[in-house]
């Protein structure tokens, strides 16, 4: 069984949901024959490389709250990154455009490195204290942790057009399955499920995805945490 995951690096709900879709499949008992593939999603599509700006700003002028609310969301972001023993920076991180990070996540699926170099990503964008935009010193140095060559992954981040092409195809499947945010989830191409759902729903998601070959069908989202191209959602304390 095939699983692709539409995500971004710069979604928080992406990082949270894949930890948790990893729990549901670490338990799932057909796990060795479940094939994990990531496709690209930006938030912000066309955003100019060196258009940069703190989190906090993204998230007033998107949302129109107070700088206090959207910290305050931040604040809780972490708590439920937290409980998944993952590490998220609360404070002082950027937000800007990953098209460069999505074009070498493509490279390094050819090199059989794209898990490695997603999680890289992740890492260093939401718990590590340099930012991940407008800095090829900076992904060439993530690149060559997850195992890529340091000289072709040079050339790639060189060559603007260089798997550009895969991006925007990952990109127009996903409209065209439906996908109004991520991180989404395609099982098999018989069952969609989107946003940052618990451990829980993507273990009956697995379930019932086994063995089964039909249409495309969207499992109902829940209210489940995304993304979008509008921003991401916000979490309220409980």
């Amino acid at each position: 069984m095939r699983v692709e995951i539409w995500s971004d690096i710069a979604c928080p709900w992406c990082y949270v949901g894949k930890a948790r879709f990893e729990q549901a499949l670490a338990a799932f008992p057909h796990r060795d024959q479940v094939e994990v593939v990531h496709r690209s999603f930006e938030l912000d599509p066309g955003r100019a490389k060196d258009d940069i700006q703190p989190v906090l700003t993204m998230l007033t002028k998107k949302y129109g709250m107070s700088e206090a609310q959207a910290q305050a969301g931040e604040d809780n972001l972490g708590a439920q990154a937290a409980a998944m023993g993952l590490d998220y920076r609360t404070r002082g991180r950027d937000h800007g455009s990953t098209f460069d990070m999505h074009r070498l996540l493509h490279f390094a699926k050819e090199q059989g490195r794209q898990e490695e170099l997603l999680d890289a990503l992740y890492k260093a964008n939401f718990a590590e204290e340099r930012s991940v935009y407008n800095d090829d010193e900076r992904l060439v140095d993530l690149a060559v942790t997850a195992g890529l060559d340091e000289e072709a992954t040079r050339t790639v981040l060189a060559d603007p057009d260089a798997y550009a092409d895969a991006v925007r195809e990952d990109e127009r499947e996903a409209a065209r399955l439906g996908a109004r945010g991520v991180p989404f989830f395609v099982l098999d191409r018989t069952y969609g499920v989107s946003g940052a759902q618990s451990a829980e729903v993507f273990t009956q998601a697995l379930t019932q995805a086994w063995g089964e070959r039909s249409p495309l069908t969207l499992l109902d989202d829940g209210g489940a945490e995304a993304c979008g191209p509008d921003g991401c959602a916000v979490p309220q304390r409980g």
